[in-house]
């Protein structure tokens, strides 16, 4: 278990902070994560990677020359939000583009992609790419849905080793993909990881047994076998390996390989150690040539006892990309000469560093609610006392229900639905508060939560709740008294965005389970002339479709490999949003 912390919510910015000031030789910080201690050189493309906190040292371990430019960190197995990405990228970017790298997760899909929208905006040319390595979570017919584990190292050293020979964009990018598809990753667990505060860990083993084909966010394993030995363990993973081989790998005979025995974060090096000399003969075995294998904690998950096997298939371009040299606090390799003197880094990087100080600045104003605010009417601020009341109350419900909530993500998930919906919720009422102090209207109230939700909480939850509220504040605008019919309007974009955002639809076992049917029946009542604290009730008589979740096999998000355990457990986001829309009820109505 975590045993050494401080408040458990300020754990992942904590950890941030003693790492860099640690590692200030290679790392300096800024807003959302970390950048090279030394300036991008100019025309270069940024290498920018990033993800969840717990996973030491992916993210922020990985940078420095001859491997990424920056690392944006989120909260605890949460991506980073769209905001701390761009500050990040932003700061990293030197003139030549900017690559976002990340393991393939639903969280880290939609952050990544907003961020990308709104740096090229900004006139930063900038492309992305999902790791997907791990085989156990889906079948090479799907390969595109499998999650990202170990294997982010070999491709994100690939893609920065061609950015620091100073490729174009469009080519580092190839490389990536082509480092991607030559990537396989298997793992095994023996006891689940336990989040900092928490008393339990995500999921168990039981005495004597493994998990087979566990994920890196305390997501419970696929299958469950005998404990093996390590030799045993060893044949498991290469036999796994070898039987699914790069289109172009017909036969491993002759054939190259970069390969990494990942501890997960508890097994002992001494342990991997006595893993990998099997692991080093079944592949000689098999006619493998083994190119500069790796073998430590690289891709952890917190305390989770367990062991993956990562092999990227190598060619002569990407063996060259493999064996290039690279100097991060946690990733070392060959010789690198002294890096180049900053002596114009103040101008080359006055641009960017503005412009994270202003994104920061703008985070910050608003946080105390200094900035200043679109003018609105008075019926536009009577309203934002409403959505205030309103979001206090959807604080105060997900706070009463987080545990609940989080045992219920654990059942297939990753465990963490309900410390993000707290830490968005929560963020998102300060920050209303604060917009409504100074004056502003239900619209600039509802966006300004809808920024602090998504930053704060990070994940697919995060990125959700940003876009519904987001969507809600559009619609109701500061200037009109909002009606039912604009509040149905609003929820009706909202019900639209997430689908268009996630990709979900009915059926899937997700919150659009219950977003779908509470927005239509709300539209319908708000049609017939109801007032909206009735129409709203009405309306979250339909969320009993979260409850129906538990009788759907999950088709989206971290549950799908594990389908079968969630029978019989309803989906995390659909329940938090059915307990949400009562809880607003209640708000309306006080605030008839």
């Amino acid at each position: 278990m975590t045993r050494l912390f401080n408040d458990p919510a300020a754990f992942a910015d904590e950890a941030l902070e003693g790492f860099t000031a640690a590692h200030r030789r290679w790392v300096r910080p800024v807003t959302g994560g970390v950048v090279r201690a030394t300036a991008t050189p100019a025309g270069q493309v940024a290498v920018v990677i990033g993800g969840g906190s717990g996973h030491y040292p992916a993210f922020s371990g990985l940078v420095g020359r001859g491997l990424a430019h920056g690392a944006a960190v989120g909260n605890v197995f949460a991506s980073p939000s769209a905001r701390q990405i761009h500050s990040v990228a932003t700061a990293a970017h030197g003139g030549g583009g900017v690559l976002l790298m990340y393991g393939n997760y639903a969280g880290d899909v939609l952050h990544f992609g907003q961020a990308a929208e709104r740096l090229a905006a900004d006139g930063i040319e900038t492309r992305t790419f999902a790791v997907a390595d791990d085989i156990s979570s889906a079948g090479p017919d799907e390969s595109a849905k499998r999650r990202g584990i170990a294997g982010d190292l070999p491709v994100f050293k690939a893609a920065a080793a061609a950015a620091e020979q100073g490729l174009p964009l469009e080519e580092v990018l190839r490389v990536a993909e082509r480092a991607g598809v030559r990537t396989r990753s298997f793992g095994i667990a023996f006891s689940g990881c336990t989040l900092p505060g928490a008393d339990h860990p995500l999921f168990t083993v039981p005495e004597a047994r493994m998990a087979v084909g566990l994920g890196i966010h305390g997501e419970p394993g696929i299958g469950e076998e005998a404990l093996p030995t390590a030799d045993e363990a060893a044949l498991l993973l290469v036999e796994t390996l070898l039987k699914e081989l790069p289109d172009d790998v017909a036969d491993p005979a002759g054939r190259r390989a970069a390969v990494i025995l990942n501890g997960l974060g508890s097994v002992k090096y001494e342990e991997l150690f006595v893993v990998y000399r099997k692991v080093a003969a079944l592949l000689g075995d098999a006619g493998v040539e083994i190119v500069d294998p790796e073998v430590g904690e690289l891709v952890t998950s917190f305390d989770m006892a367990g062991i993956s096997l990562t092999l990227t298939w190598l060619d002569d371009r990407l063996e060259e990309l493999w064996r290039a040299p690279a100097d991060t606090p946690a990733y070392r390799k060959g010789a690198l000469g002294d890096p180049e003197p900053d002596r114009d880094r103040a101008a080359a990087t006055a641009g960017q560093d503005t412009a994270a100080a202003q994104d920061t600045a703008v985070s910050d104003a608003a946080a105390s609610g200094t900035t200043a605010v679109p003018v609105a009417s008075d019926a536009s601020r009577r309203a934002a006392g409403t959505v205030l009341a309103a979001l206090d109350a959807v604080a105060r419900v997900v706070d009463a229900h987080a545990g609940e909530l989080g045992r219920i993500d654990a059942v297939a998930g990753d465990g963490d639905h309900g410390i993000g919906m707290r830490r968005g919720s929560s963020a998102a009422h300060r920050a209303a508060h604060d917009a409504h102090r100074v004056g502003a209207g239900a619209g600039t109230v509802l966006t300004r939560a809808a920024d602090d939700w998504a930053d704060k909480a990070g994940g697919t939850s995060g990125a959700l709740w940003g876009t519904i509220l987001r969507s809600l504040g559009t619609a109701l605008g500061d200037r009109d008294a909002p009606d039912a019919a604009r509040v149905a309007e609003g929820v009706t974009e909202a019900s639209a965005a997430v689908r268009r955002l996630g990709g979900a639809e009915v059926g899937d076992k997700t919150m659009v389970d219950v977003l779908v049917p509470f927005a239509d029946a709300l539209a319908a009542a708000t049609a017939e002339g109801l007032p909206l604290a009735e129409a709203w009730d009405r309306a979250a008589t339909a969320t009993a479709a979260a409850a129906g979740t538990a009788d759907l096999l999950p088709r989206r998000g971290r549950a799908r490999p594990h389908a079968e355990k969630s029978l019989g457990t309803p989906d995390a986001g659909a329940h938090s949003l059915a307990l949400i829309t009562r809880a607003v009820h209640g708000a309306l109505l006080d605030h008839h």
